[in-house]
């Protein structure tokens, strides 16, 4: 079977990325012919799989990341077309692809989510973006466009927004979640990590410790993490963010401001964010949007209980009181309320495991074994 997958680009710290390498070696280590499509990709495995690199000029001036998109998808689709797949399954919103994976959610749907935080301004302005309106319109082509067989979804969330704003037929949609190690990832990080990394932090043993785990500030909520955290009863938790975002600096200052100097500790991007996962009480993601975000899921297998957001598709696995709670994410007095909620989870066993158990059995060799099964269906 000859598959090839479309991205446009490396991010290390991107969970689309991370798919994108587990599905390669499942599909290499199938016998799959697999090749990639792409811009710019410097960390998938280099064995089982060939790289087709597709980097066309483009007017930065005069059209910008839509100039750039464009560009891309026009050369991508040229080798979907005289590669000779059986398979083309693109991460990217290129018309003519067999499949589509909306690991970045439906982008309509975020612009409804992000026009909530917006002033009067704001939502002219995102209305009427040439990029917005161009990943717009290539979203609505590809999914009316009639090569289209299956659209990958990585949470109910999802399949449901794609079926309401463009309507494709829900036997296109397929739900595989995203697959996580639960070998990597596991509750005995808190042996492993708990006491050296928070003294090497200051942070008392005693304290609840939430931990913040994305990269992009705005979309993932730290805004209004921040002023939740300032309304908290409980002034004895602290709260850990981690990630990187060009509004970093900005966000310290906010939390200066805010009074949360000695609560709130951003340690920018970190490539292993486990010792972190083993430090924590709990985890928060406050997202406006988030169709399924690695994190959460690695949060849950290390035992975390999570507070997560109403448009976060990680909701599907909360269980209000269990193991976590799901806020609406610009409720700030609501996320306070929650934030407290989970801080006094601390140390509570059953709440831990009961969070492990949704990890259980979304391991990778499951996301895989769905893959496949899926492929092969659509090959014959």
């Amino acid at each position: 079977m000859k598959i090839a997958i479309v991205r446009q680009r490396y991010n290390p710290f991107g969970g689309a990325e991370r798919f994108v390498e587990r599905a390669l070696g499942a599909l290499a280590g199938d016998g799959a012919e697999v090749t990639l499509i792409t811009r710019s990709w410097d960390g998938a495995p280099r064995e089982g799989f060939r790289q087709i690199t597709c980097d066309p000029a483009y007017s930065r001036l005069l059209g910008g990341r839509a100039a750039r998109d464009r560009s891309f998808a026009a050369a991508a689709q040229a080798e979907m077309t005289q590669g000779g797949f059986d398979i083309t399954q693109s991460h990217e919103r290129i018309a003519g692809c067999m499949i589509f994976r909306a690991g970045d959610g439906v982008h309509a749907a975020w612009l409804d989510h992000r026009a909530r935080i917006l002033g009067p301004l704001q939502r002219a302005t995102q209305r009427w973006s040439p990029y917005h309106r161009y990943v717009l319109g290539a979203e609505k082509a590809m999914f009316a466009h009639p090569a289209l067989r299956a659209v990958i979804c990585n949470s109910q969330m999802v399949a449901d927004e794609v079926a309401r704003y463009y309507g494709v037929a829900h036997d296109k949609l397929q739900v595989i979640y995203n697959g996580v190690d639960t070998e990597v990832f596991h509750p005995g990080l808190a042996a492993e990590f708990r006491k050296s990394l928070r003294a090497a932090n200051g942070i008392p043993d005693e304290a609840p410790l939430l931990l913040f785990v994305g990269s992009g500030f705005e979309r993932k909520g730290v805004p209004q993490l921040l002023r939740a955290a300032a309304r908290m009863q409980r002034t004895d938790a602290r709260i850990v963010i981690v990630g990187a975002d060009r509004k970093l600096k900005a966000m310290r200052k906010l939390s200066e401001l805010l009074g949360l100097s000695r609560r709130v500790l951003f340690t920018g991007p970190l490539k292993d964010v486990r010792p972190w996962y083993g430090a924590a009480d709990g985890f928060v993601l406050p997202t406006l949007y988030d169709p399924c975000p690695n994190a959460a899921l690695e949060a849950l297998a290390c035992g975390l209980p999570v507070v997560t957001s109403t448009t976060c598709g990680a909701q599907e696995w909360v269980r209000s009181g269990d193991n976590g709670w799901v806020v609406d994410a610009v409720d700030i007095d609501g996320l306070a309320q929650r934030l407290d909620d989970l801080a006094g989870l601390a140390g509570n066993a059953e709440a831990r495991t009961a969070a492990r158990a949704v990890a259980e059995p979304l391991t990778l060799p499951a996301m895989a074994d769905r893959l496949l099964t899926l492929y092969r269906a659509l090959g014959r």
